[in-house]
């Protein structure tokens, strides 16, 4: 017996979720699903998308195999997921690649891997669900950020660049709808145990998907506009953003 006959009189909610194949985002979906949401799972790797139906709440996650950079098959995508699903209430932004740099590397084609997916591929995504919000006067986006937007840092420049136009987006978009009543939020994670941790020269305060997760999920549902997870991260932004810019190059982070 499904959840929905379990709990009859109880509304479910509809969410998509992109970049939902591994990390956070796989990590997400299985919450959201848990929590009785009808899951859009969205990402590129097909096999591990049909993993997720191995979840307890699989029968509430539904998979769609598309490459975020592929901007064109988003319109006609979305229109799907939103019939699929009879609706919409949240969409979250996951999807993000951060290739190894080195420090004297610039490679003008994984700059532009790093564009198309975490920052091109989200503005294509949230356009069509702010422009459904907008009209429904209701709905959350998320955008997955991260605490590296808050400086152009040496190590990565143009993932930082990903995450603080990231950042600025949905700063705009925030706005922009607020006024029709739909709620934006950034979360801007720290070190979190994933594939994209393998090229950080240092970390320090790691957390699991599952944990990230959980603080996302508490994020969403208290609508916040701006969270970092853990919260402690917070404070280093704060401290990271205050140091003038003559003492900042010459650190090596």
């Amino acid at each position: 017996m499904n959840a929905s006959a379990n709990h009859p009189l109880e509304s479910q909610r509809r969410a998509i979720v992109v970049g939902a194949s591994s990390g956070l985002g796989a990590a997400l979906v299985r919450l959201l699903a848990a929590r009785r949401y009808q899951v859009a799972a969205v990402a590129r790797r097909e096999s591990l998308l049909s993993a997720l139906h191995n979840d307890p709440h699989g029968e509430s996650i539904h998979p769609y195999v598309h490459d975020v950079t592929q901007f064109e098959q988003v319109p006609l995508l979305f229109d799907q997921i939103t019939r699929d699903l009879g609706g919409l209430d949240l969409i979250v932004y996951a999807a993000a690649v951060q290739p190894p740099v080195a420090l004297h590397e610039y490679n003008f084609a994984k700059d532009e891997a790093m564009l198309r997916t975490n920052l091109m591929g989200a503005v294509a995504w949230l356009n069509e669900a702010a422009l459904r919000f907008e009209r429904a006067r209701g709905g959350h986006i998320v955008g997955i950020s991260s605490i590296a937007g808050d400086r152009g840092r040496v190590g990565s420049p143009v993932y930082n660049t990903t995450k603080a136009g990231l950042d600025t987006y949905l700063e705009a978009l925030r706005n922009r709808l607020s006024r029709y009543g739909v709620t934006v939020t950034t979360i801007k994670p720290g070190f979190v145990d994933t594939d994209l941790l393998k090229n950080a020269a240092r970390t320090f305060w790691v957390i699991s998907p599952e944990e990230a997760a959980a603080r996302a999920y508490e994020v969403i549902q208290s609508r916040r506009q701006i969270a970092y997870i853990p919260p402690r991260w917070r404070f280093v932004g704060l401290i990271v953003r205050s140091i003038p810019s003559a003492i900042f190059r010459r650190l090596n982070f």
